[in-house]
C-alpha cells in the first residue's frame, strides 16, 4: 500500500464466531447495540452488510409508505419557507378551522 493509502476497516473474528463492527463502520450503516444487520451474499462471493434498526411495533405506522410521503412533503414546505408561526395553540387551531 502506498503512504497516501489507509487500510480498510478490519475486525477480528472472536469466540462463538463474534465480531466488534469498528466505529466508522457503525456510524456508515447507522446502527448501534440492539440493531439487526443483514447479509447478503452476491454471486461473486462478495457479502454485503445492510443496517437493520428495529421499530416498536407500536410506532410502525411512522414508516407507512404514505406518512412517509407527508414527512417528505412537509419537510420541503418547510426547508421552501412555506410555514406559519401562531402565538398561541389558540390562533393555530382557528387557522384550522378556517
Amino acid at each position: 500500500m502506498a503512504a497516501s493509502e489507509t487500510r480498510p476497516p478490519r475486525a477480528t473474528v472472536r469466540a462463538k464466531a463474534q465480531l466488534t463492527l469498528p466505529t466508522e463502520i457503525r456510524e456508515a450503516l447507522h446502527v448501534s447495540e440492539g440493531d439487526e444487520v443483514e447479509f447478503t451474499i452476491t454471486d461473486a462471493g462478495e457479502v454485503l452488510l445492510r443496517g437493520m434498526t428495529s421499530v416498536p411495533a407500536d410506532q410502525r405506522w411512522f414508516w407507512e409508505p404514505e406518512w412517509q410521503a407527508g414527512e417528505r412533503e412537509a419537510s420541503e414546505q418547510i426547508k421552501a419557507g412555506d410555514v406559519e408561526i401562531f402565538d398561541d395553540a389558540d390562533a393555530m387551531f382557528a387557522s384550522l378551522n378556517d
